[in-house]
């Protein structure tokens, strides 16, 4: 635990946050299905400001301040917002089903996020394998897209929120699927139709795909 330095992030949730960035739309998107207010701060990650230096030896977004809490790393924040703001859950009752989501977001984490990672900020050579390989693993991946109403759980669940931030930028990334890829863009429809989707975008991220009517 690390005590806030500056006073005025003691009274209220705070959330630094990119302002087009997958994982930091990851909690953003947590905390828009909590209906929870928090206070944003804007960071440019190449530039980051000093409360964030004095708060997280790291420097990355997303940082979370909860009172005298800071927390970082988007698997950590997401899952101490879900349990302190417990209304709706958004993990299953079940161990074996919380153990299995938690494989599938560690999975796009170390697997899915650095394509776009790469695709976002690499040379051409890195674009190019990014797109391939992102592509690769959402198709790979399309039976768990047809298996159930959201991902791998019929309720909403804190993968989604993992998910639906990747499915949102793929116009933006250049990746256009296959027709028989339709239960991935139905998924990411379903999503993107609710009210906490909307509220999760930052105006940059609003820009990179359209809102279904």
């Amino acid at each position: 635990m690390v005590v806030a330095a500056n006073p005025r992030l003691r009274n209220a949730l705070t959330l630094f946050s990119a302002r087009d960035c997958v994982v930091c739309h990851r909690v953003r998107l947590v905390l828009a299905a909590k209906g929870v207010t928090y206070e944003m701060v804007p960071v440019d990650p190449n530039h980051p400001p000093e409360d964030l230096i004095d708060l997280n030896p790291f420097h990355s977004v997303p940082t979370l301040v909860d009172r005298d809490l800071v927390l970082y790393a988007a698997s950590v924040v997401s899952e101490y917002l879900d349990e302190r703001y417990p209304h709706p859950p958004l993990m299953p009752i079940d161990p074996l089903s919380r153990a299995r989501l938690r494989l599938a977001m560690l999975r796009i984490e170390h697997e899915w996020v650095p394509q776009i990672q790469a695709i976002q900020h690499g040379a051409k050579a890195q674009i190019d394998s990014g797109r391939k390989r992102l592509k690769e693993l959402l198709l790979a991946s399309l039976p768990l897209f047809k298996a159930s109403r959201f991902f791998l759980n019929q309720e909403m669940s804190l993968a989604d929120c993992a998910m639906a931030p990747i499915i949102w930028r793929l116009p933006a990334l250049g990746i256009s699927l296959p027709k028989d890829a339709h239960p991935i863009e139905d998924y990411g429809q379903r999503i993107f139709r609710s009210p906490g989707f909307a509220r999760s975008l930052t105006p940059e991220e609003r820009l990179l795909a359209e809102l279904p009517a």
